[in-house]
């Protein structure tokens, strides 16, 4: 009879760390006086936060570091462009922080606070002053959820769940896992990034997962890593703790222009996922969300650019889809031709949509569905 390697039981953990959080620009000490105060109308609209591990990534010496891209504000985010909620996440907002879209997924924004803040976030309005869409109390989801068998899967997500309390998830994991038809927890985080000695030095989170993802309920991790550079010796760690206690790991994130537009960057990355254990799942086209401009590219751009990298790498390193997570559904971009773009639901917010394919005219210039001609609603079954 095979015998268990104990080892792999066993909490990961490393020598503590305990990250230092900054919220405000004069507290990053590598941006002159003069940059942060050029900066500061713009953190006065989008909220900054960054901490020392992360800041520690960039190359200062580089305006262009696409680390620091991703996490300094820049100006140009104050241009007039975009939505604040661009895919109308109101609409299928069925109570307080809970959003049911797709059939058998349903989201809990439990957390309004994040380990940093992206940039080009598109859910930035969660993090003003005067939303209040995300809830801590998880109850009136809890009892949708309950009420609704259909639902296999739960998504937390806000913010970001892991930056709340051991405590607190374990509540939520144990409450979840009392329903039956949950089948599925996703953990939609950045922190693996921001902060992998969040699940290091936590070995009662580690223990969680190990009681709440079982042979056929499992704890699903949705990482979100935007560049190679990210994947540091601690990061990878902080996944194979993951990983070592239980939970599936998966990276989704969306192309975003000066940090990951470049194929060799995103074949990279995508490479090193899949030797780690954590392969691409979703490439999104950015949402035209208020702020945003900066780091938007078009659709076509975009999917050249994706074609690209995945002739760079291996099948384990190609399973990512490019997709727009439009008001509709999530719109995957499947082609494009000389004259044509083709598009098909891969997920949407009717039935009668899902799976349907769509043919439209080749736009150069169009960053988002809602600016595309529809030349040909083909049926779903095609």
């Amino acid at each position: 009879m095979p015998t268990v390697n104990q080892n792999s039981l066993r909490p990961t953990t490393m020598a503590p760390r305990r990250v230092k959080y900054v919220r405000r620009l004069d507290q990053v000490e590598q941006l002159s006086p003069e940059q942060r105060d050029r900066l500061g109308p713009v953190t006065a609209r989008y909220v900054f936060r960054a901490n020392d591990y992360y800041l520690g990534l960039i190359d200062w010496d580089d305006p262009d570091d696409p680390i620091r891209q991703l996490i300094i504000p820049r100006e140009e985010e104050l241009a007039e462009w975009g939505t604040l909620d661009a895919s109308n996440e109101e609409s299928v907002t069925v109570a307080h922080g809970v959003q049911h879209k797709y059939t058998d997924t349903v989201l809990l924004l439990c957390n309004e606070v994040c380990g940093a803040y992206c940039r080009y976030c598109f859910r930035k309005r969660l993090f003003m002053d005067d939303n209040d869409e995300v809830t801590n109390d998880v109850s009136e989801g809890l009892r949708y959820i309950a009420d609704h068998p259909e639902v296999t899967n739960v998504l937390l997500t806000g913010g970001d769940p892991l930056l709340m309390s051991t405590r607190r998830l374990v509540e939520i994991f144990e409450a979840l896992r009392a329903i039956p038809h949950v089948k599925i927890i996703r953990l939609g985080s950045k922190m693996p990034a921001f902060d992998p000695y969040r699940v290091l030095n936590d070995p009662d989170l580690q223990a969680a997962f190990r009681t709440y993802s079982t042979p056929t309920q499992r704890i699903y991790l949705m990482a979100h890593f935007d560049h190679p550079r990210e994947l540091t010796d601690v990061a990878i760690q902080g996944i194979d703790a993951c990983i070592r206690n239980g939970v599936i790991c998966l990276n989704q994130c969306p192309m975003i222009k000066g940090i990951n537009d470049d194929p060799h960057v995103l074949a990279d990355m995508y490479a090193t996922l899949s030797y780690i254990g954590c392969p691409p799942y979703y490439l999104f086209q950015g949402r035209p969300t208020a702020g945003n401009e900066p780091y938007e590219i078009p659709i076509v751009q975009g999917w050249q650019t994706f074609q690209r990298a995945l002739t760079l790498g291996s099948g384990l390193a190609r399973r990512a889809r490019l997709c727009m997570s439009h008001e509709t559904g999530k719109i995957e971009i499947m082609g494009v031709d000389d004259e044509h773009m083709y598009l098909r639901y891969h997920q949407a917010k009717h039935d009668e949509d899902l799976g349907r394919f769509l043919v439209c005219r080749r736009d150069d210039e169009a960053y988002w569905f809602d600016q595309l001609e529809v030349v040909t609603h083909a049926p779903s079954h095609v």
